[in-house]
């Protein structure tokens, strides 16, 4: 007989465990007063939640308010029941994952990376690749056993593929920061269709960093892997490292590895 997993059943946690209480924050098109203030109240209260409480509110342009509200939800999630991707990486230091690279790849390991499409900003691609890195955690450049190249900012797909593909790129970085109207997902799939056109998908390890970005996401869009908010060069380090030799048949396909990426 089937032995029946256990649930583990969670809600939000305010003030004490499974009280329900949520902060959310929302912007409204209406000038900042009583009025806007009570629409907020009443938005929130039609979309189920209790004890509504408008913490704050201010002005964000002409005709615009955004709001801070405090509720309760009665929503629960059974957490025992949620199967998704993850990506999993055994986390070696900077020293250790050098050594790690000279005897295991044998070769530095080339990497692209850049902020493709119409989105003008490099502060995820730069806390990656930089030298100086992010939060302490030296980026990609630093590494003398990667062969790093940060292409910057704007950078159409087809550019960013082939100067990937004329250094023999181990992985390509696309990274993702604007999401208005889901802009970064149909930036990725064309950066997808160009990778595929140009015969690289499949074969150069592709990656996708940004704030509305995680590995489930990613996948979906057709890359290895994604990374959001928090992430440090170490944990990417690591990922291509091992993602590379398990093409390469020296790892087992597929094996994952201590220290969860966030």
């Amino acid at each position: 007989m089937a032995v029946r997993e256990a649930r583990q059943i969670i809600r939000p946690y305010g003030d004490r465990r499974d009280d329900g209480v949520i902060q959310l924050s929302f912007t409204l098109p209406v000038p900042c007063t009583e009025r806007a203030k009570e629409a907020a109240l009443q938005l929130c209260q039609q979309m189920g939640l209790k004890d509504v409480k408008v913490h704050g509110m201010e002005k964000a342009a002409d005709s615009y308010t955004l709001f801070i509200v405090y509720a309760r939800t009665e929503a629960t999630v059974d957490y025992a029941a949620i199967k998704i991707p993850e990506v999993v990486v055994h986390k070696m230091g900077f020293d250790e994952l050098n050594a790690f690279i000279e005897k295991s790849v044998g070769r530095r390991v080339v990497v692209f990376g850049a902020c493709t499409g119409t989105d003008t900003h490099t502060v995820g691609i730069d806390a990656i690749l930089n030298m100086k890195g992010f939060a302490g955690d030296y980026g990609l450049e630093r590494y003398p056993w990667f062969e790093a190249f940060n292409l910057g900012s704007q950078v159409p797909n087809e550019d960013l593929i082939a100067r990937a593909m004329a250094k023999n790129a181990d992985a390509i970085l696309v990274s993702q920061v604007v999401t208005q109207r889901d802009v970064h997902k149909d930036n990725s799939r064309a950066f997808i269709d160009a990778a595929k056109k140009a015969g690289i998908h499949g074969k150069t390890l592709l990656l996708l960093g940004g704030p509305r970005v995680d590995h489930k996401l990613a996948c979906e869009l057709g890359f290895d892997a994604g990374f959001g908010p928090g992430t440090k060069p170490s944990g990417v380090a690591n990922f291509i490292v091992h993602a590379l030799l398990q093409r390469q048949g020296k790892e087992k396909l597929g094996q994952l590895f201590e220290g969860a990426h966030a």
